[in-house]
């Protein structure tokens, strides 16, 4: 554009711009009977022909790419594969105490899922350490229904 044109543009141009998503989303059969399951205080996997659980649960398995409709219950215990420590919680995360985010390997799965962990204190948390599954008392379907996950002892019953 030449020296002259650009003098006539000396204002700022805007324009107003809506961006929506006029439509909701179906989370289809396998996430479906997920989050019931979630509802009912249950975890729910797939299996795969290779007799290995998915949790969360896939419609298609990873390697094979078959359709996978066989859903099986897990524990709602398992081991931390991995996890980061957050010690200042925002408005938006799921506990305001610090936690770690973790993957979470549930008794029966092959797979590991994210969710957090209320430990007391980073020192505490160890991959490969044992956690249970704090229901929410009020469950709507949703992953939030798993409230966090709390260490336990390696003693069946015992909590950290």
């Amino acid at each position: 554009m030449s020296q002259d044109k650009m003098r006539h543009y000396q204002g700022v141009l805007s324009a107003v711009h809506t961006l929506e998503y006029p439509y909701t989303r179906s989370v289809g059969t396998v996430i479906g009977t997920f989050l019931a399951g979630l509802r009912e205080g249950r975890i729910l996997g797939t299996r795969t022909a290779r007799g290995e659980v998915l949790v969360p649960p896939s419609e298609f398995d990873p390697i094979t790419s078959e359709t996978l409709t066989d859903m099986c219950d897990v524990a709602d215990t398992g081991s931390v594969t991995t996890w980061s420590w957050v010690s200042e919680p925002r408005a938006k995360h799921p506990l305001q105490s610090p936690f770690a985010w973790a993957l979470i390997r549930l008794d029966g799965a092959a797979t590991a899922m994210l969710h957090v962990v209320a430990a007391p204190g980073e020192a505490s948390m160890k991959t490969g350490m044992r956690v249970k599954v704090r229901w929410r008392e009020e469950r709507k379907g949703m992953i939030t229904d798993i409230e966090c996950f709390e260490p336990i002892d390696s003693t069946p019953g015992a909590r950290v």
